[in-house]
């Protein structure tokens, strides 16, 4: 059985990520306070913590010719769960760094993958493999 992680990330203003977390992403809202808020992501914990002043640094680093945030999140969905997240996101005018696509196609390691930021900048990676047992492939 995989084991959840926890993550906890801050963000400048808590009710549009709370909001996008919940309704954008689907996450269930879970405990919460006046200056923080917990997610189910997607079986595991994801804290948004209110942060006065908060700027996120992000640096890229080139991966088949597309510049990847770092540092970024996300989880391994199904491969159907991803297909209609991403159909999900682009309905909404959802603003991509990384369009969804395949990674690796006909190669050891092949995904689908996409990139978006939350309302606060925190990029997002979702990704899926059809076969899960090429996750740590080499």
């Amino acid at each position: 059985m995989v084991q959840p992680f926890h993550l906890a990330i801050p963000v400048k203003s808590l009710e549009p990520c709370r909001t996008f977390y919940r309704e954008t992403l689907g996450c269930e809202e879970g405990r919460s306070d006046t200056h923080w808020v917990d997610f189910n992501f997607f079986g595991h914990q994801l804290v948004i913590h209110q942060k006065d002043g908060f700027e996120p640094s992000i640096i890229s680093n080139p991966v088949d010719g597309h510049d990847v945030p770092v540092p970024h999140f996300g989880v391994v969905l199904s491969w159907e769960d991803w297909e209609n997240l991403a159909d999900r996101l682009q309905k909404a005018n959802t603003e991509f760094i990384i369009e969804p696509y395949i990674r690796f196609k006909g190669q050891v390691g092949e995904q689908a993958t996409m990139f978006f930021n939350d309302p606060e900048g925190n990029p997002l990676e979702f990704k899926a493999f059809k076969d899960m047992g090429q996750l740590f492939a080499k």
